[in-house]
């Protein structure tokens, strides 16, 4: 039960301070983590690509680091 705890702990804080970096809504991406753990990584990954080609446009190239 700890580790449960700790483990939605990290990832409500990883969740937000990736969210702030990349300009997305950090409370609700560190809620989401708080409440449903690593299960929202697919989704966040998705939502900060989306964020990306929205912003540089669907057209152009970029390289991923």
């Amino acid at each position: 039960m700890l580790l449960a705890i700790l483990v939605s702990v990290i990832s409500a804080v990883f969740y937000y301070v990736e969210a702030f970096r990349t300009g997305l809504s950090a409370k609700q991406w560190g809620l989401a983590g708080l409440l449903f753990g690593p299960l929202v990584f697919p989704l966040f990954s998705v939502k900060k690509q989306m964020a990306l080609r929205k912003a540089r446009g669907f057209d152009s190239a970029y390289l991923r680091a």
